[in-house]
């Protein structure tokens, strides 16, 4: 990899300025015994389980206002999400360790997302502000025993900001930037010994830049394409009684965005319009040594797409969840539960399904230096049946700066209503895609975990992938993926050091050959960073983010090759000072500091040197 001389210079800047060696920017190291787990549903500690997590704690949220949860999430070790550096309407695509779109599970609260009314049924990464979370697990690998279809590669649980500890208080931001660029979001929140609440209101409007690249040699002007977006976050927190708590909450989404015919095609006017409502409840009935958990949710999205194959589509689903943990002495957590998802799809057409699953999970801890958890799931489907699913997941602590973990687990992916019942293609003899996943690893943590690093390899075989192939759905025969992750970090005195080196490879069908190539589509193979940050005085925090990514391939669908995109590599500066005891943040984002030039889509542009800068808020 070469750097050239502006990276040396940006950095060498930095350092003088700083008078330091590094501003880098990363996470404050996290303490495993302090921090809990709920996308587990069992609430374990970190150092108690042998699953791969990232934890975005809230400091990393505070300082992140100037960006967004595709910015944020592109960042994490194995994560890459697709148009994450396009323009910033264009719809984004998370890939976990090398897994397609669709093969992760986005939790909101610990309730399962998606958007019913799209192609795949994948939650949009646009429709929450970041302004709006408390905290982000990262689940790696396999998690279709507790959460079922779509969690193949891995879940994000994505933990809403809630009523504050006591009285009330008034938060905000504001920020603009470059493309003519805004962003306000205003709320309030309230908490006592038996109520609480969090309403907050988001939006966002940018001229943005062109989605479709010119082609080369090109001399057309093309417009650009903006959007506009509004979005509204309620949640309550209500304890009936001593041992009884309700928690429900509403959400809605509207999205406008100016978007291009494709590839090198510019078109203005075209458009897609998203309406996204999710309301429901949680509710936890507490016994001291049991709890029980009952979810439920109902989405509907509204997709208007004029151009598209489907001009306009809706979506329904009403998921129930209900679960009881059972603490069995000190060492043993029992989780037993049951779901329900009823989906109803809009188009031409009108169709429905419902998948009815069971599971349990048994949680073995501190036994010694041993954890173990073991669980399954068995999953019936209206439209293809039964199927099951396991997960084996054993954890030593050899002593207690050295810790091995594995899981050997089974995942799938059940056919959505789309590729069933499509007139473009839909096939009633679908049957879900079912992955075989392992990994293991070893986690090092010195001085009180102020020097980490965690190591991890990982594999995955799946077979009856659904595949398109031109007159419709099909399931092909196997994918294969493997890969591992190295994650240092230090904190050393003021400076925070985190990076993480990431390889995956893999074949995957394409529909441009019509066979099963040896890379995978718009993930790279390799991708290295590095980031840190500088508490430079009590005030003033800088920091900075360097990532490498490797040279990718994509497909020309105009003459129906395989394209090679070359590597690159970017640099973002942060920069906040605090005010009034912390309760007033200026803060300055700078994205791609040296204006690198590069594709990550084919025949779409990517953003240049880009920033915006503003304040956050709050008043108690």
């Amino acid at each position: 990899m070469k750097i050239n001389n502006r990276l040396l210079i940006a950095m060498s800047a930095g350092f003088i300025q700083l008078g330091a060696t590094s501003i880098l920017r990363a996470q404050d190291v996290v303490n495993l015994d302090s921090v809990v787990i709920s996308a587990t549903k069992i609430d374990q500690k970190q150092s108690q389980t042998g699953k791969v997590v990232t934890i975005i704690g809230r400091d990393v949220l505070d300082r992140s206002h100037g960006r967004s949860l595709p910015d944020l999430l592109n960042e994490q070790a194995g994560v890459v999400v697709g148009g994450g550096t396009v323009n910033s309407g264009a719809n984004k695509s998370l890939f976990i360790r090398g897994a397609g779109s669709g093969y992760a599970v986005i939790l909101i609260d610990g309730i399962p997302m998606n958007n019913p009314a799209s192609i795949g049924a994948t939650f949009d990464l646009r429709a929450f502000s970041i302004d709006q979370v408390d905290r982000i697990e990262i689940l790696k690998g396999g998690q279709s025993t507790i959460y079922g279809s779509d969690a193949v590669a891995g879940v994000v649980n994505i933990i809403t900001k809630k009523g504050s500890k006591a009285g009330n208080s008034v938060y905000g931001v504001g920020s603009f930037g470059t493309y003519n660029t805004y962003k306000g979001t205003v709320g309030m929140n309230y908490g006592s010994k038996d109520f609480s609440y969090n309403i907050a209101y988001t939006q966002t409007k940018t001229d943005g830049i062109s989605e479709a690249a010119n082609p080369e040699n090109s001399t057309a002007i093309f417009d650009k394409d903006g959007n506009k977006t509004a979005a509204i976050n309620a949640n309550f927190s209500l304890q009936a009684t001593e041992k009884l708590s309700v928690n429900p909450f509403l959400r809605y989404f509207y999205g406008n965005y100016s978007t291009d015919l494709g590839p090198f095609k510019d078109r203005e006017g075209t458009y897609i319009k998203l309406k996204h409502f999710n309301g429901g409840a949680n509710s936890k009935y507490d016994f001291g040594t049991g709890r029980i958990n009952l979810n439920y949710s109902f989405e509907n999205s509204q997709l208007a797409d004029p151009t598209g194959f489907v001009p306009f589509s809706e979506g329904k689903m009403h998921l129930v969840d209900l679960f009881y943990n059972q603490k069995i002495g000190s060492k043993l957590d029992v989780l037993v539960g049951l779901d329900n998802r009823a989906t109803r799809l809009s188009t031409s057409l009108v169709a429905s399904t419902n998948q009815f699953s069971t599971y349990a999970s048994v949680f073995m801890h501190d036994l010694s230096i041993f954890n173990l958890e073991i669980g399954g799931r068995y999953n019936k489907a209206k439209a293809y049946g039964e199927n099951y699913t396991y997960n084996i997941t054993p954890s030593i602590n050899i002593i207690k700066e050295i810790k091995l973990f594995g899981t050997i687990s089974t995942a799938f992916k059940a056919p959505n209503l789309d590729y069933i019942f499509s007139p473009y293609g839909g096939n009633l003899d679908l049957v879900p895609e079912e992955s075989k996943n392992y990994e293991a690893g070893v986690n090092f943590s010195f001085s009180d975990q102020k020097y980490t690093l965690r190591a991890s390899g990982f594999k995955r075989d799946l077979t009856n992938a659904i595949v398109y192939v031109g007159n419709g759905y099909i399931n092909q025969l196997s994918q294969k993926v493997k890969g591992f992750e190295i994650e240092p970090a230090a904190q050393i005195g003021i400076l925070n050091l985190r990076g993480y080196v990431a390889y995956v490879e893999g074949n995957e069908y394409t529909y441009l050959t019509s066979t099963v190539m040896d890379y995978l589509f718009r993930r790279p193979k390799n991708i290295y960073a590095i980031n840190a940050g500088v508490q430079a005085t009590k005030d003033f925090f800088v920091s900075a983010n360097f990532k490498y990514n490797s040279k990718s391939y994509d497909g020309d669908f105009t003459t129906m090759k395989v394209v090679e995109l070359p590597a690159y590599k970017l640099l973002s500066v942060y920069a906040e000072y605090t005010l009034i005891k912390k309760q007033l943040r200026l803060f300055a984002d700078m994205k791609n500091v040296l204006n690198e030039k590069y594709t990550e889509i084919y025949g779409y542009n990517s953003m240049g040197f880009n920033m915006n800068a503003g304040l956050s808020f709050t008043i108690k």
